[in-house]
């Protein structure tokens, strides 16, 4: 199967299933989602909804965090994975928003790199989800699934991230990446995938 011919029937498949989507994290402004993808690296968005209704009740913004202790801060995300360097990052992350962004979330993904513990993949997923930038984020889920289908060889998530840019629309890529990770959070599982409820199944380099 040619490599764009697989790209086209699995985004059909995928967004027939899924439809329009959106992260299955919590939040109420770009600083809070910011907040929120840093806090879920290796850690699930479960166990990160279950921390940040308190969090942002206490720090609601950049300004606010901005002035919070390691101390306070640690206490409030301590069950999250690596409470010590999240909770550090997150507050320089807030201090340098406020100093040199005016305490606003850039839009640009080159410009969230900038910032204190962000990744290029969590920058890709706010620029997406907050500004609609056509960049796709590369998470362990998706890296995983591109694999498994066949639509990238890429060892590194830069190379992965690269195919998919190049063969995935501008306008599909915000979704794309949910669709991607969604799939591999619930049916191409790390482990054991449902490859008998799979509807990708027929496409996918692995499974054939």
């Amino acid at each position: 199967m040619k490599i764009e011919a697989r790209y086209e029937a699995v985004l059909t498949a995928l967004e027939a299933k899924m439809g329009k989507v959106g992260s299955e994290l919590n939040f109420g402004s770009p600083f809070q989602l910011l907040v929120a993808v840093m806090l879920s690296a290796q850690c699930t968005d479960k166990r990160v909804n279950a921390v940040t209704p308190e969090l942002f009740a206490r720090y609601p913004d950049a300004r606010s965090l901005a002035e919070a202790t390691f101390e306070d801060v640690f206490e409030l995300i301590r069950s999250v994975s690596y409470p010590n360097s999240k909770g550090r990052h997150i507050i320089e992350m807030a201090k340098m928003l406020v100093n040199d962004f005016d305490a606003e979330v850039p839009s640009e993904p080159d410009e969230l790199v900038k910032l204190p513990g962000v990744g290029r993949k969590t920058a890709n997923v706010v620029a997406a989800i907050i500004y609609g930038k056509p960049v796709i984020a590369v998470d362990t889920h998706v890296f995983r699934v591109s694999g498994r289908i066949g639509l990238s060889k890429g060892s590194t998530v830069e190379a992965v991230c690269k195919d998919l840019t190049k063969h995935i629309p501008p306008e599909k890529r915000a979704d794309a990446h949910h669709w991607l990770l969604l799939h591999g959070r619930y049916v191409c599982t790390a482990r054991n995938p449902k490859c008998q409820e799979c509807p990708i199944s027929s496409f996918c380099a692995t499974y054939k």
